[in-house]
């Protein structure tokens, strides 16, 4: 590891151990459509008004529910139809996940295409995963989908502090370093301020842990596994063999299975397209 990179990462660390580390904070419609949906007398009337003052918000949560990945015969055509539809939690997931995109933008070109890739990669394992939880599980997508975007959400306090540090910014390497290193704790602290549902606050860690063996299939393992898959052949990672991958066995996907996994590729294409 580099002296930078070490001492970069030195002072993330005190900074989360001392509670001074700046997380970000949700966007505000993600906030509100999430309070909405938490309050036990909500009705779908309510939500569609706080998700409705967010425009694009709106079309994108109407253009996914007339996707093949939820579509039913009749075309919803407005945002109510498309909220009673999909349901209160489902909705409050996806318009969470939707909202999010608002946040990995930057200021300076280094770190806005850093931004957009991570977000790029968040999307495509959220797509993924997202199927894998429907084929393969009995969990719920929308959560699925959720882990998914938010398994690099570390990353951007990170890129933040890149930005306000020249030194750093200057040196990709070691920029790269220190969020492999740090970036799941920091995930698993933003989860827990953001008071995410509790099975889904330590996925940024545990889905990095190819050892772990929980007693029934989770999030962490459907993230696991959408990482996997959507890596090229070339990394590092994608060498290891996914038959002795706890994670592989507890969804019952096997490393020869390329039949259903091609069956399934045109529904995650269209998941991460949707997403992104």
């Amino acid at each position: 590891m580099t002296d930078l990179a070490q001492r970069v990462q030195d002072e993330l660390i005190q900074a989360i151990e001392k509670d001074q580390l700046v997380l970000p904070t949700l966007p505000e419609v993600a906030l509100r459509v999430r309070e909405a949906a938490e309050d036990p007398d909500v009705n779908i009337a309510h939500l569609v008004r706080e998700i409705s003052n967010d425009a694009a918000l709106s079309a994108r949560l109407i253009k996914v529910v007339n996707s093949p990945l939820l579509r039913t015969r009749q075309e919803i055509t407005d945002l109510s139809m498309a909220v009673n539809r999909m349901g209160i939690t489902y909705t409050a997931n996806l318009a969470t996940g939707l909202a999010m995109a608002q946040m990995f933008q930057a200021t300076s070109d280094v770190i806005d295409r850093k931004m957009r890739e991570v977000w790029g990669r968040s999307t495509e394992v959220a797509g993924i995963s997202h199927v894998l939880c429907r084929h393969y599980t009995k969990l719920k997508p929308d959560q699925a989908t959720l882990a998914g975007l938010v398994h690099q959400i570390g990353v951007l306090p990170i890129l933040s502090y890149a930005e306000e540090n020249d030194q750093l910014l200057a040196d990709p390497a070691s920029l790269d370093l220190v969020i492999e290193r740090i970036h799941p704790i920091i995930g698993d602290r933003i989860l827990a301020a953001w008071d995410f549902p509790v099975p889904l606050r330590h996925v940024p860690t545990q889905h990095l842990d190819f050892n772990r063996n929980s007693p029934t299939v989770d999030y962490a393992d459907i993230v696991q596994v959408a990482m996997l898959q959507s890596l090229s052949s070339e990394h590092p990672l994608a060498q290891m063999d996914w038959n002795t991958i706890p994670a592989f066995a507890k969804l019952g996907i096997s490393q020869d299975d390329d039949g259903e996994e091609e069956d399934l590729s045109a529904e995650m294409e269209a998941a991460m397209a949707l997403l992104g």
